[in-house]
This record gives structure tokens, sequence and C-alpha cells, in this order.
């Protein structure tokens, strides 16, 4: 019988790796109490069946918000959850004036749940445990895909001396991910480093559900199919595409919210990183973030303007996404790519960054989070 029931209630953008966080929140949660009933509400329009592969989580409540109509209603959204819950954590993020200004629709949002939870012992926020229930931080989520869509997606990669799973990019505009020049320089160089290579391109080109999608085309999609050895797990379920992801060695990929399951599947992800965000999620699996060379690359502007755009024969592409900086950072993709594909500890691919990241960004602990303050130990 459960102990005490605590509900994850992370409404926020619909983007996958904002589904992942909950359920590392709800893991952690769960690991310090094995016993709890543990509950996530999620926006409707994230692949909320992730939480079927969580065995910490015993209720999912889809919730339907507009993210920027502060007078939507919101107590009719709500109306699905139970009030009555031992322990409510939010989002932090909404007592940060930034974001209430930036989602309206949210701010009102976590405004009514505020006023809907009954919590018997008390509100708290996800991953913080001055006030909240007890939590384990710093914990591996890891997802279990069905027997069945395992099969699927080993069978779909196949065997290769080396399986490279290939995110072109997420669901913001096409400018803010590589150009389709700039994946043939980065895949060819892979394909000749590891010979006998072959790729698994992932990505949702239909975003027709409301749900986010890839916004790479499908005329660029093909021409790279053609020019390597390839399959692709491409406008299918998600957990089709996590199957196939789960089957391979490694995965590339820029910055996206997709991206952070690699690690929920023990897959290493060799990210292309810049642009708005940095990468943030660390999860126990090794990862390798190429860090662009900000004098030249400008990138990781979080809530301020974006740098002007560079102009490409394919298009205007920002700075950290432009051919030129794919030029000069491919020695280290591939350096990263051998490390990944290697033996590298955990904790060794986790200090290294942190390392580089001081090198190349200064300043960037006054400006960095990671969920679970992962980044702590690396402040000087």
């Amino acid at each position: 019988m459960a102990t005490e029931s605590v509900l994850v209630n992370y409404v926020y953008a619909h983007n996958v790796g904002h589904a992942i966080e909950a359920l590392h929140y709800a893991h952690g949660y769960h690991l310090a109490g094995p016993d709890r009933r543990i509950a996530v509400a999620l926006n409707k329009n994230t692949p909320v069946e992730l939480a079927a592969l969580c065995d910490c989580v015993d209720e999912v409540y889809p919730v339907e918000v507009d993210l920027f109509d502060g007078g939507f209603d919101a107590a009719a959204a709500l109306a699905g959850i139970p009030r009555d819950w031992d322990w409510v954590v939010g989002d932090v993020r909404f007592t940060q004036d930034v974001q209430r200004q930036l989602f309206p629709g949210l701010a009102h949002y976590y405004d009514t749940a505020a006023r809907h939870f009954r919590p018997a012992k008390g509100i708290g926020f996800a991953g913080l445990t001055k006030v909240g229930p007890a939590y384990q931080p710093h914990q591996r989520l890891r997802l279990t895909l069905p027997p069945a869509a395992a099969a699927r997606g080993k069978a779909l990669v196949g065997d290769a001396p080396v399986t490279i799973a290939v995110l072109p990019g997420g669901s913001a505009p096409r400018e803010l991910y590589p150009a389709t020049e700039s994946w043939e320089l980065v895949l060819g160089a892979l394909a000749e480093e590891f010979p006998g290579a072959r790729f698994c391109f992932l990505g949702k080109l239909d975003s027709g559900d409301g749900r986010t999608g890839t916004s790479f085309g499908a005329g660029e999609l093909d021409r790279l199919r053609t020019a390597f050895p390839s399959v692709a797990a491409v406008d299918v379920p998600v957990v089709e595409q996590l199957a196939a992801l789960a089957a391979c060695d490694l995965l590339v990929a820029p910055h996206s919210g997709f991206a952070f399951t690699a690690s929920t599947l023990g897959v290493p992800w060799l990210a292309l990183s810049g642009n708005r965000w940095p990468e943030y999620y660390f999860n126990g699996v090794p990862f390798y973030s190429v860090l662009p060379d900000p004098a030249r690359f400008p990138c990781y502007t979080l809530f301020e303007a974006d740098p002007e755009l560079v102009i490409e024969p394919g298009g205007p592409r920002a700075p950290s996404m432009s051919h030129a900086r794919f030029v000069a950072d491919l020695p280290e993709i591939l350096t990263g790519a051998r490390l990944l594909l290697g033996d590298w500890p955990y904790p060794d691919a986790l200090s290294d960054h942190f390392r580089r990241l001081s090198r190349r960004f200064p300043d960037w602990s006054t400006w960095f989070f990671s969920l679970d303050g992962a980044h702590q130990p690396f402040l000087s």
C-alpha cells in the first residue's frame, strides 16, 4: 500500500525533453520512497506515453494548456486531476519573471493550480529538497521499451561495425540547425573514420498533430539517405523511434529535446552544441558536447536576442550552425565520436565537459543551469 502520494506537476512547453525532465524528477522521488504513489502532469502535446516506459510512474495526467493565452480556462484544464495529494511539486521556472512574461498562459495555469490542489503535507518544487518530499538527486533514469518494439528497432538498424543514429534537427526554425551541406561534411567524415558505419535517421517531419516536429525538410533527408548507408525511423510513433535509437551505438545531433532520450536508453550523445541553450541534462551515460568558439560563432543566447544570421548558399544559418563552424570543429567532432565509441567513463566525460566549457565560456557559472545541479561540483 502506498505510504504517500506525490504529484509532479510539470506542465511546460511540449518538447520531448521536458517530459524527460519530469520523469527524471519522478524517478528521484520514487527512489527516495519506493512505496509512494507517483503521478506526473504534462502538457497534453508532450509525448505522455513516455511515462509508461518508466516503472516509477503510477499515473499520468495530460493537460490541455495554452502557453501564450493568460485568459484560457485553466480551471477546466485542471478538472481532470485529483485535488488531494500528500505532496504537489511544481516547476520552479514559474517563480521566474522571465518565464511568466514569456508564457502568460502557463503562469495562469500555475497560479490556478495553487488554488486547485489541496496537498496534505505541503507543496514544493521538483528536485528541490529544502521544502517538499524526500528526493534522491543524480540518479540515472532508464526507460524500458516494450520487448516487441525493442526487437523491431534492432531488426531495423541491423548489424554493422558501427551504427550511428542521426537527428538532423529539432523543432526550432530551420536556420538553427546544420545545413544539409554541413551534415554531408560531418557524416562523410564519420563514415571515413568508421568504415562500414550505418546511419539511422530519426525525426518527425509531419507535425500536424500538435506535437513538436523536425524542421528538417523531407528532400534534405532523402539527399542524406541517398549519400550514406542508412535506414530511417522517421514519422513513426515515438516509441518506435526510441527503439531504433536504442539499437544504435551513438547519437549525433544538435541540441534537441528528443536527444535527451539517448542517455535514458544507454546511448552516448555526440552533441553538435550551439544556438540558444547548452546541454544541461547529465544522466550517467557518456556524452561529448562539441562547443563552438563563441568569438567566431556566438551562441547560448538563452532568452536574449539571437545573433545575426550568416548568409550561406543553403540559406541563412545561425553562426554556431554555419558551415564554417563545422569545418572548424570537424577534428573535434571525430575526437568526440572516438571517445564515445570507445570505453570512456561517464565521470571523465562530465569533468571534461566542464573543463572545456570553462575555457570557452569563462562566465558560464553565472548563467548555467542543470538538472539536480550536476554542474555544482565543477564551479571554481
